[in-house]
């Protein structure tokens, strides 16, 4: 099995839309952890992550300039991640597509993680 990360995206607006009212939160909360189960019982999760701020600072090239981010042109933004075992890139590409981020026109970018022999 190898290694994935699951980089959860979505544009502000769409993360203030899937927050709404407490009803909409709670329900959004149970069918992301509904989806985190299946993936669990399965033996998919190597770590379940956890949900990012929405803001913070960049740290820049050699001068080490600090600004605001994310990027203030970038549409999308990073709300969390997840790691995840696969027997392949297939396969993780695959799990992803349950992920309840898609439903309201998120993405779910999957990078494989590369071992480091330590």
């Amino acid at each position: 099995m190898s290694e994935f990360v699951y980089l959860y995206r979505s544009t502000n607006e769409a993360s203030r839309a899937a927050m709404g009212s407490p009803e909409q939160m709670q329900k959004s909360m149970q069918t992301w952890m509904a989806w985190m189960k299946q993936l669990a019982d399965k033996g998919h999760i190597k770590n379940p992550g956890h949900p990012l701020e929405r803001a913070g600072k960049l740290v820049k090239g050699k001068q080490r300039t600090i600004t605001d981010g994310p990027y203030a042109e970038s549409k999308d933004i990073i709300g969390g991640y997840t790691l995840v075992e696969a027997k392949d890139l297939a396969e993780a590409v695959e799990l992803s597509k349950g992920c309840p981020i898609l439903e309201g026109g998120g993405v779910v970018e999957v990078r494989p993680v590369l071992p480091t022999g330590m």
